[in-house]
């Protein structure tokens, strides 16, 4: 059972948190880098050609920093909208607050975090309008900030993480359990065994 018990638990990883990242990071392509701000220009929204063999598409924004900014609870530092024909596809806030830091300049203490802002599924042949403007963090200078676009070879099944993580934790109580019921029992009584021979003159008496 212990055996069963683990393997339930490496499934429930693989489809929780691999399969996930491996959607979105493993094959497809990437479609391109548009710088939309500056410290000099402002924000700056990149106008991009998409077409229906792009989907889905995965959309990312790359922010440099001046130093380590505390982005935990500060709220969102950048927003992003994307629209096509009038009709918004993708609205997203920005927080970073799980992107881990890249060093691009130690000495000017610049800072690099990646942060996603979701996947658009549906893609019509047509120019798309990526807008990224500023959130309400305090206390974040930002440097620069690039639009990354990659297309996905397919896209992420909502259902498949929930069963996962579901997966992962009968895996995980089951495996404990097994353990627990392997390793303890109740002792054996003594006096419920029968007595041992005796040999010699003890045996007759």
């Amino acid at each position: 059972m212990r055996v069963l018990f683990f393997l339930i638990f490496l499934i429930g990883l693989a489809a929780g948190f691999g399969y996930p990242w491996a959607v979105r990071n493993v094959g497809g392509h990437d479609l391109g880098t548009w710088h939309v701000y500056d410290a000099v220009k402002g924000y700056q929204p990149a106008e991009v050609a998409l077409k229906s063999g792009d989907a889905p598409v995965n959309v990312e924004i790359e922010m440099t920093t001046q130093g380590t900014p505390n982005l935990q609870g500060s709220g969102a530092v950048l927003t992003l909208v994307a629209d096509s024909g009038g009709r918004t596809v993708l609205a997203q806030p920005l927080t970073f607050a799980t992107s881990k830091p890249r060093d691009t300049n130690p000495q000017l203490q610049e800072k690099i975090y990646r942060d996603s802002a979701g996947v658009i599924d549906t893609v019509e042949d047509a120019s798309y309008r990526f807008t990224v403007g500023p959130g309400d963090a305090e206390g974040v200078t930002v440097k620069s900030a690039e639009l990354i676009l990659r297309s996905q070879t397919m896209a992420v099944d909502s259902r498949v993480q929930p069963i996962g993580f579901a997966l992962t934790a009968i895996g995980f109580i089951g495996f404990v359990l097994a353990l627990t019921r392997r390793g303890g029992g109740t002792p054996s009584n003594p006096n419920s065994q029968p007595p041992p021979k005796r040999w010699g003159r003890d045996a007759a008496s």
